[in-house]
C-alpha cells in the first residue's frame, strides 16, 4: 500500500494466516496511537485483504496516527484452511488481534461486507474483556448472515456506512438490523456496495470518525 507497508504471516486456528501491516508515517507520528484490524469481503466471491474497500479503510487509519493490519481469512491467498461460513473467521480475526494487538493498547476493529459481518461477532466477543477504542462497519453484511448487534455502550465509537443504491445488501436491510439497537446509519447518496467513484468520501468519513 506504501512505503511503510509490512508482509507478515501470523498463525491462526487454521494454519498461517497472510497478512499486511500498514504503518503510520514515523515523521508525523513518533508512534502509533494503536491498531486497527481491517476485515475483507466474502472469501467465495474474490474478497481479499488488497480490495479497494478495504484498503481505503486501512489508510484512512494510517493516516490518522494507527497501524492498520489487513489479513486473508482462512482459504484466501496464502492463508491455510477452507472458508467456514462466518465461525472460522471470526476466529481468524480474533486469533489476528491477539497477535498484532495486545491488551492495554488501543484496539479498533473495522470490516467491509462479509467482513463487517464477522467483525461485528468480534466486537460482541472482545468488548466484554477489553476496550475498543473505534469500531467501522462498511457495507454491513445483514441479508445472508446474521450480523451481531453493537453493544449500546460502544454505539458512540461506532461508524456504520452503507450506499444508497447498494444492490448487493438493500439499505433497508441494514435499517432493519440498526433500527432494534437505535443504531445511526451513515447513507452515502448514490453509493454502491463497492463505493465506486466516492472511495475518497469513504475515506474521509473514517478519518473523521477516528479522530472524532
Amino acid at each position: 500500500m506504501n512505503a511503510q507497508t509490512q508482509s507478515l504471516t501470523l498463525s491462526g486456528p487454521a494454519g498461517a494466516i497472510e497478512a499486511s501491516l500498514d504503518m503510520p508515517a514515523p515523521e508525523l507520528f513518533a508512534s502509533p496511537l494503536g491498531t486497527a484490524v481491517v476485515a475483507h469481503p466474502h472469501p467465495q466471491f474474490g474478497g481479499t485483504m488488497t480490495n479497494k474497500v478495504v484498503q481505503t479503510i486501512a489508510r484512512a487509519f494510517v493516516q490518522c496516527g494507527w497501524r492498520a493490519l489487513r489479513f486473508n481469512f482462512r482459504g484466501v491467498g496464502a492463508s491455510s484452511g477452507v472458508y467456514d461460513q462466518g465461525r472460522g473467521e471470526l476466529e481468524d480475526l480474533l486469533a489476528v488481534v491477539q497477535a498484532q494487538a495486545p491488551v492495554g493498547e488501543p484496539l479498533a476493529l473495522a470490516g467491509f461486507s462479509f467482513g463487517a459481518f464477522v467483525t461485528s461477532h468480534a466486537v460482541a466477543r472482545l468488548s466484554s474483556v477489553r476496550p475498543v477504542s473505534s469500531v467501522v462497519l462498511v457495507g454491513t453484511a445483514v441479508t445472508r448472515f446474521e450480523a451481531a448487534p453493537v453493544p449500546a455502550d460502544l454505539h458512540p465509537k461506532t461508524l456504520v456506512i452503507h450506499g444508497e443504491h447498494d444492490d448487493t445488501v438493500p439499505l433497508a436491510a441494514v435499517l432493519d438490523w440498526a433500527r432494534p439497537q437505535s443504531l445511526p446509519i451513515t447513507v452515502v447518496p448514490g453509493g454502491e456496495h463497492f463505493f465506486h467513484g466516492q472511495l475518497p468520501l469513504l475515506k474521509t468519513l473514517v478519518a473523521r470518525h477516528v479522530r472524532a
